[in-house]
């Protein structure tokens, strides 16, 4: 009988062919299969990443998530056929990686189960503040990144800047980019303080969009229009636009200034956006977001002295 293979020889061992989607398409060439993967942690963003790695031909039973609420085991189980656990147990041992997707105060109470099974593993944190120190002391294991993705990750068209300790290897950040391929794009970062800055930029920046959809709408039912029409135009406005935006080597800028012809209704606009200063206010929102980051890090993010 062949020997059974260490943990490091299983790593992308787990490979299955592409199965159809539901629309009967076959899933992005994203498929490498990883050894088993832990997830502590079963809620929105945790979902996307299973969906997505089941999609593309990871094993369903190759993956593990722990998560105390039964709904939420449930919803995984049945959904993409995973393996699912209450609590913390000796099956984590086998993890090539655990992916943390719990609450950053639930951080600690989480991992101290854990920890006797997990220090072997790669660690992948999509918690926001968090810091890595934190997460090295809660699992005793120097190999550990972090991201932060935003909620289009759960329609894989989000964007999550990622920042790996030195201890992490180039074939460990090829899994982590393998695991987060399903949500979206990924930016590596060389510092982790910028994770602090992609949290107020990219990951709080979806909600601004959504409040300029929602002044759109109100806009557009004070106009006259209907519900359906109002969303309809606004959303695919915003969808176009960061699409031009994404495929134009012009800035954002020109754009806008294409747009903005002298006297026109886009000038009149524009000449009131100005005036209110809501740019300014933007940049000190986004700051603000920034600060708060760092603040929650300070808070729950730190390893204990």
């Amino acid at each position: 009988m062949p020997r059974p293979k260490a943990q490091d020889e299983r790593t992308f061992d787990n490979a299955a062919k592409p199965a159809a989607t539901d629309a009967g398409r076959r899933p992005p060439p994203y498929t490498r299969a990883m050894a088993t993967i832990a997830f502590i942690g079963g809620g929105n963003m945790a979902g996307a990443i299973v969906g997505g790695l089941v999609a593309g031909g990871q094993v369903a039973d190759s993956i593990l998530v722990v998560d105390p609420g039964e709904a939420q085991r449930q919803g995984l189980a049945s959904r993409f056929g995973v393996e699912v656990l209450p609590a913390a147990d000796a099956s984590l041992a086998a993890a090539a990686l655990v992916v943390w997707a719990v609450k950053p105060q639930l951080f600690r109470a989480a991992a101290a189960p854990c920890a006797p099974y997990v220090s072997g593993a790669l660690q992948l944190s999509v918690m926001a503040g968090i810091r890595s120190d934190a997460i090295v002391e809660a699992c005793g294991s120097e190999r550990v990144v972090r991201a932060m993705p935003n909620t289009p990750a759960l329609i894989g068209q989000g964007v999550a800047g990622v920042y790996a300790r030195p201890a992490v290897s180039a074939a460990d950040r090829e899994r982590v980019a393998v695991a987060l391929a399903p949500t979206g794009q990924i930016v590596w970062l060389a510092d982790e303080a910028a994770l602090d800055a992609v949290t107020a930029l990219s990951g709080s920046g979806p909600a601004y969009v959504f409040h300029l959809i929602e002044a759109m709408l109100a806009a557009g039912r004070e106009m006259g229009l209907g519900e359906d029409e109002a969303r309809r135009l606004a959303v695919q406005t915003v969808a176009g636009a960061a699409a031009l935006a994404a495929a134009s080597s012009d800035s954002p800028e020109t754009l806008r200034r294409n747009v903005t012809s002298p006297g026109g209704t886009t000038h009149a606009a524009m000449t009131l956006i100005e005036s209110r200063g809501v740019k300014a206010a933007l940049v000190e929102a986004i700051l603000a977001a920034r600060d708060r980051a760092r603040e929650l890090g300070d808070e729950f993010g730190r390893a204990p002295s």
